[in-house]
């Protein structure tokens, strides 16, 4: 296949990227390098994948809606996988308007590239972050999710909406993955993993939130990598029994799909804490404090639906998966 990945310098779609050059598929990558953190750090994502014969690379931004058109006019892409998004909860609350242009405005354009080149399949991400103020747990792709605590959240409920209009009004084969917590090598410096080994590390207080008490459904990446993988070459059908007098939040008539990945156990961020303590090989100063605006205490993945229709459920344990973590960051460091 010829796929087009947006986000390709950032930590899931760089490690998507490799997973589809190594199975033979060609891969146009586009990111806009923004500096939300480290760009060196996507310049090294980059690196290794951007001299392969069958990967093109190009640094435009999603919001570009004339840079947009041209990518899809110029390539015949059987499939679209979109990750490029502003990321962060907290920083939504500061700077919403990264999130409205990006987010929304961004998602539009790939939408619209999508739809007038009949390209076979979208798979997008969406978060865990949507499911908001629900406190019923597993989270569950067939549960209400009108209630989101960020703008980020808010954004991700947005998309799977318009991506929803536009398999209803165009035919166009859409399927929305909510990421829960992903982590691993290469992953965001904003990310609780990251900003708790570099601190470490380094000696200083490790700031823990809602006092250590709130879990998350932590993934690893190459389990994200994994699902995207499957998803993406099984585009989403239409359920023929969805009704409208009982409609069904997590499928439609339309070929709509939206599906959660996760580990489907969720870990206590103290006991998180732990696993980086125990593969570091020194314990954390901590300084606890309250549950900050926009988190949810829990995340926890109701991931029945993604065994039933692609046979696959993430199982990486955190020990492994932190250790892998800490074992590259090391060695990243160490390499400057």
């Amino acid at each position: 296949m010829k796929v087009l990945v947006t986000g390709s310098a950032g930590f899931i779609g760089s490690a998507l990227t490799l997973r589809l050059l190594e199975r033979g598929d060609n891969v146009v990558g586009i990111d806009n390098h923004n500096d939300y953190y480290d760009p060196s750090l996507k310049e090294a994502r980059l690196a290794r994948h951007i001299d392969h014969p069958n990967y093109e690379h190009f640094k435009i931004d999603i919001e570009d809606g004339e840079s947009m058109a041209h990518l899809f006019k110029d390539n015949p892409f059987n499939g679209v996988v979109h990750l490029a998004a502003q990321a962060g909860v907290r920083y939504s609350i500061e700077n919403p308007s990264a999130y409205i242009n990006t987010n929304l405005v961004g998602f539009g354009h790939i939408l619209e590239g999508c739809r007038h080149s009949n390209v076979g399949h979208l798979v997008y991400a969406s978060s865990s972050s949507v499911y908001g103020a629900n406190t019923k747990i597993p989270f569950s792709i067939h549960d209400n999710i009108d209630h989101p605590l960020s703008l980020y959240a808010a954004s991700k409920k947005a998309n799977e909406l318009m991506a929803h209009t536009y398999s209803h009004l165009y035919n166009m084969p859409t399927t929305g993955l909510r990421f829960f917590t992903v982590y691993g090598p290469w992953g965001r410096p904003d990310m609780a993993l990251f900003k708790f080994t570099k601190a470490i590390l380094e000696g200083k207080k490790i700031k823990v939130f809602n006092f250590g008490k709130h879990r998350r459904d932590f993934t690893y990446v190459d389990d994200i990598v994994e699902g995207v993988i499957r998803v993406l070459d099984q585009p989403a059908q239409s359920n023929p029994n969805w009704s409208g007098e009982k409609p069904d939040p997590g499928t439609s008539l339309a070929p709509w799909r939206v599906y959660n990945i996760g580990n489907n156990s969720p870990v206590e961020l103290m006991d998180y804490i732990s696993a980086i303590e125990e593969a570091i090989g020194i314990k954390a100063a901590k300084e606890l404090l309250p549950l900050q605006p926009g988190d949810v205490p829990d995340t926890y993945a109701d991931v029945d639906d993604l065994v039933k229709d692609f046979d696959y459920k993430p199982s990486m344990g955190i020990a492994e998966g932190v250790k892998n973590f800490v074992d590259w960051y090391q060695e990243y460091k160490k390499n400057g």
